[in-house]
């Protein structure tokens, strides 16, 4: 155990995350910290079009990006990977698609269709089946590039169900304590959640077996810690909150969405900021902004569901004469920049779905993003997020899956009295600053570090 209070001894760390890190909030929340205390700081993720190997972050860490895919993770000669590698991007460009392999993961919408026939649970069968066997390929291939090139470590944190066998690979190569920082019940979300259940049973039991082997595990709520230390037969994880940095945002907000996407100054802007998938609520979102008069609706982020969001957004019925497109849609920011865009809202909105366990029991980050810069949010009425947003009075929890109720929920904020909106502020801004900043949720994670390596960090 280390001492209470002793000050940080320079130690190193590598976070492995199983993507680019771009928009990784929690990673880069977790670098910065670290950095700033003194500490050597090396993200090891994965390598796309257009992103450098290797580079800098100006916080000060450093971010190592490797090749990685399913192909790659065949157990066969470089050579024989290799060539197949080129034949699959020949293949591709003569049918106009690219020739790496699709993501495994991505939230998927709930069927409620009835049971189906034998011949339909084949097919889902062997899809899963192959789903499957990309992921294993792809964390395969992503253990065999991080080894080669990760530094040596005092602890090896991994992030995420895909990222956690590569933490432990490097960690057992480096003699380091590894962390596994499970941030969603993975099981029972996206695609996963969806795989017939003797695959869904094999991913579970494999993921049992990574959070045991791990020094520690935390998350990111309790309900999630809960509902993983009675699958696992595990203590308790380490909660550690995907809050925001403490900040003082400007008074009266900067009005940027105005100025970006020249808005008439009394329009007023209801935010979507996050990944572009189904379960979020964004459709539902798109169907309720049309109830709530001198409204705009701006989607800040990205993901698979941007083209169809942008042809949505182009829908006669979402076009006002005075307003222009009721639906706007923004490329997502980098997570230091987020912050003051997110304070140029007068909502938040985030009405996740109910379509798995995952999402009921979520905290999204956008929550505690709005909070930090005094924004009333619109959230869910889900056992993960609404005793949070009742507890601090920051906003109003709605019925997600009813547009109607969603427009109602945002009307009751922007058509308050002056006063009642500032009091939204106040409450979040106070709950924020007392208990729902990164400063506070990360004095958790220092204290897990210290008891593994022995040195206070």
């Amino acid at each position: 155990m280390t001492r209470p209070g002793a000050p940080p001894v320079p130690q190193r760390a590598i976070v492995v995350i199983p993507s680019t890190g771009e928009h990784d909030s929690r990673t880069w929340r977790i670098a910065t910290a670290l950095v700033a205390r003194g500490h050597e700081v090396t993200v090891v993720g994965r390598l796309a079009p257009g992103l450098p190997r290797d580079v800098r972050d100006p916080a000060g860490y450093r971010i190592v990006r490797v090749p990685v895919s399913a192909v790659d993770g065949l157990p066969l000669p470089a050579a024989v990977r290799g060539a197949i590698s080129r034949a699959r991007g020949r293949r591709g460009q003569a049918h106009g698609s690219p020739g790496g392999p699709r993501s495994p993961g991505g939230e998927m919408p709930a069927s409620g269709h009835p049971r189906p026939g034998l011949a339909t649970r084949a097919r889902r069968l062997v899809g899963g089946v192959r789903r499957m066997a990309a992921i294993a390929l792809t964390v395969r291939s992503q253990v065999r590039a991080t080894v080669a090139v990760a530094p040596d470590a005092d602890l090896v944190h991994g992030m995420a169900y895909m990222g956690i066998p590569v933490a432990l690979a490097a960690g057992n190569r480096r003699s380091a304590a590894v962390v596994y920082d499970a941030r969603d019940i993975y099981v029972d979300a996206g695609n996963l959640a969806r795989l017939p259940r003797p695959l869904k049973a094999l991913v579970a039991a494999r993921e049992r077996r990574w959070a045991r082997t791990a020094g520690r595990v935390i998350t990111v709520n309790r309900p999630y810690a809960e509902v993983m230390a009675g699958r696992w037969d595990l203590p308790l994880p380490a909660i550690v909150m995907n809050c925001a940095y403490y900040t003082e945002p400007p008074d009266p907000p900067e009005r940027r969405f105005h100025a970006r996407l020249g808005l008439p100054p009394d329009v007023r802007v209801v935010l979507y900021q996050g990944g572009f998938s189904p379960g979020r609520g964004i459709e539902q979102l798109i169907a309720a902004i049309g109830d709530v008069p001198g409204a705009v609706l701006v989607l800040l982020g990205y993901g698979a569901m941007l083209d169809a969001l942008e042809r949505a957004a182009t829908d006669p019925a979402l076009i006002d004469p005075a307003l222009g497109r009721r639906v706007r849609i923004m490329p997502a920011v980098p997570p230091d920049a987020l912050l003051g865009w997110v304070a140029a809202a007068d909502v938040v909105a985030m009405p996740i779905q109910p379509t798995t366990l995952n999402h009921r029991l979520t905290t999204p980050n956008k929550l505690f993003e709005a909070m930090a810069v005094g924004v009333p949010v619109v959230a869910s009425d889900l056992p993960g997020m609404a005793p949070i947003v009742r507890e601090t009075g920051c906003g109003v929890v709605c019925d997600p899956t009813d547009p109607a109720a969603i427009a109602a929920a945002i009307r009751s904020i922007l058509d308050a009295p002056a006063e009642e909106r500032r009091a939204y502020r106040e409450r979040a801004l106070a709950a924020a600053h007392a208990t729902y900043c990164w400063e506070r949720q990360v004095e958790v994670l220092l204290d897990e570090y210290g008891r593994l390596t022995g040195k206070p960090w």
